[in-house]
């Protein structure tokens, strides 16, 4: 259930060209299984036991688990609906208002841990809708101002990107080390290791990653945007030092790095790559003709039409392909369902054939969705002209320099998706090994019942399927807000917001933003307070645009979107899950 903040964890790092869809699909899955793994457990217990008490149940286990089983229902329900309308929202306070709204609908309010509860009731966990978008966007500024005043600002920056670049590994890998050693997974005990155990950990791991990228990694770089050398390859890294003594060929040719520049006009303009000593990258959003009488209504079918052609696109590749996913969507082109109901005969011979490309597409389509061929924007909107008066605010810095940050905004990404899985695993693991714990004793789970480490295994499993199968929702998520309120309703309105409509993206914001948001993210759980992955990102979104000088690089108004949606899942959330167990605990029942 919670793809939409794992995806939100890779979206800045696709958008801003860093790395593939599917290169992201790979390593997100990785580091979320190892964060889930080895730090996960830790805020299982606040959601288990902090906010509806053991003795609420008296000793029913039954109800127990009914309750939490409500719980996951209501919040999934919810946060699946808002993934397939590419909505931000949080699946965090999601599940805990869930929660909430079960212990409401069982035990009463009365029995409900609303205050702080020694950090762990409701009190404490909604302190961080407070707390951490703020303390997330100051990590990320102070991030973001390193780059800019040791990088950036510099009359020459392209090798002072080069050389600071192992300084930044050394800062990701010290923060992911740290985040397993430090107070790590009580089933690894690696909380009981003595301090110069964690130290010595820490700083090697961090200081070998920083090594080995000054060994291979800057020789490479330097190739590539200070000798400008066409003829160095991606896996001549691993020449290391040698790279330094390499001959530049010399022709006129000079290596290339991508362009990092915003521009999606939904030409092959953003898939072209400058050469290094091109000037700086221009900027724009991308193009939805605006309506020539300035009506609502002709702006949201324009909008709609533009999407079906983006969409289009996007299968017209996939058809062309000679894997899996092209057989399958040619074969559903070429077998269309015949007039009629499903139960006619021509149409039961055709599903029949139907099926197998119809299980491969839907578990497929997802990994081979390419956000940047079926992504859409909005200038000639109103919208879109905002959004070009917050590019206009923000500095935009040569495509040399973006480019080293490009890798280590990957490392960053891996980072905040490990962080991830240390959080929003053990809030979900929290129900689930509730629910197991009584089916497999028979009374209610004790308070502080160990969370087995094969349960956080299979739900980082299935965090990463869903990641892989749906999480392109999130990530290509560009609706400009023109839905007439007669055909679409206020909640859909109010709720189809991205973070990367914020402010200006490039690869050292990006870093910048992904790394501030894991270092508050690891900083909660390490307390076991569970907090929101899309309210520390978009915090620290909004710290990193306001390093730009003014407020004007920040679009205010969508920030206020993304915290009204926020706070109304709070009572959907709540409701789905109270009145769910509300019907279900009290329907009629037969026997004894």
């Amino acid at each position: 259930m919670f793809i939409d903040d794992v995806a939100n964890s890779w979206a800045t790092s696709v958008s801003s060209r860093s790395i593939s869809y599917r290169q992201a699909m790979v390593l997100g899955t990785i580091f979320e299984f190892v964060g889930a793994v080895a730090v996960g457990a830790r805020t299982a217990d606040t959601i288990k036991n902090g906010i509806i008490p053991n003795s609420a149940f008296q000793g029913n286990a039954g109800v127990q688990m009914l309750a939490f089983t409500c719980a996951l229902a209501a919040a999934s329900s919810w946060v699946m609906w808002c993934t397939k309308n590419s909505a931000h929202v949080s699946s965090t306070y999601s599940l805990i208002s869930a929660v909430a709204g079960v212990g409401v609908a069982t035990v009463g309010a009365s029995q409900v841990q609303w205050g702080w509860n020694n950090g762990k009731g409701l009190g404490a966990i909604f302190a961080g809708l407070g707390m951490a978008p703020v303390i997330s966007g100051c990590f990320g500024a102070i991030i973001f101002l390193m780059i800019k005043y040791l990088v950036h600002v510099r009359r020459n920056p392209i090798p002072w990107a080069v050389w600071s670049a192992p300084f930044f590994f050394l800062v990701a890998a010290t923060i992911c080390t740290l985040s397993i050693v430090y107070k790590g997974s009580p089933n690894l005990h690696l909380d009981k290791k003595p301090a110069w155990y964690v130290a010595a950990v820490t700083v090697g791991t961090g200081g070998g990653v920083c090594l080995l990228s000054a060994i291979f990694f800057v020789p490479f770089l330097h190739s590539r945007v200070i000798k400008k050398d066409p003829s160095v390859k991606w896996w001549m890294f691993i020449q290391g030092p040698l790279l330094f003594s390499r001959p530049v060929p010399t022709s006129s040719e000079v290596a290339h790095v991508p362009n990092y520049a915003v521009v999606q006009d939904g030409s092959e303009e953003h898939e072209t790559h400058q050469t290094v000593d091109e000037k700086e990258p221009k900027t724009g959003v991308a193009s939805i003709p605006g309506s020539t009488d300035g009506s609502l209504e002709a702006n949201q079918l324009t909008y709609r039409e533009l999407m079906a052609q983006s969409e289009d696109r996007h299968n017209a590749k996939l058809l062309k392909s000679r894997g899996p996913i092209g057989w399958a969507m040619r074969l559903l082109r070429d077998n269309p369902m015949g007039a009629g109901e499903i139960y006619e005969f021509r149409n039961m011979k055709l599903m029949a054939k139907r099926l197998p490309a119809i299980i491969t597409v839907g578990l497929l389509y997802g990994f081979y969705y390419d956000i940047h061929t079926a992504q859409s924007g909005n200038e000639g909107t109103p919208e879109g002209e905002r959004m070009k008066r917050v590019y206009a605010n923000a500095e935009k810095y040569p495509n040399e320099v973006e480019h080293t940050y490009s890798f280590i905004q990957i490392i960053t990404a891996c980072t905040a998706s490990f962080a991830h899985g240390a959080n929003d695993i053990g809030n979900s693991v929290g129900p689930w090994a509730a629910i197991y714990s009584a089916w497999s004793t028979g009374t209610p789970a004790a308070s502080k019942s160990p969370v087995p480490i094969w349960q956080l295994a299979v739900l980082a499993i299935c965090i990463s399927i869903g990641l892989c199968t749906y999480g392109y929702n999130i990530m290509k998520g560009e609706h400009p807000l023109h839905l007439s309120l007669d055909r679409s309703s206020f909640l859909l309105t109010v709720l189809l917001v991205m973070g990367n409509k914020i402010t200006y993206h490039s690869p050292s914001r990006g870093s910048s933003m992904e790394m501030g948001a894991a270092i508050t993210v690891l900083v909660f759980s390490q307390y076991s307070l569970p907090v929101s992955t899309s309210m520390c990102i978009t915090g620290a979104t909004v710290g990193v645009g306001l390093c730009n000088g003014t407020i004007k690089a920040v679009n205010f108004q969508r920030v206020g979107l993304l915290l009204a949606a926020w706070i109304m899942t709070i009572p959907i959330a709540g409701t789905i899950g109270g009145c769910l167990m509300g019907l279900v605990l009290n329907a009629p029942h037969f026997g004894s």
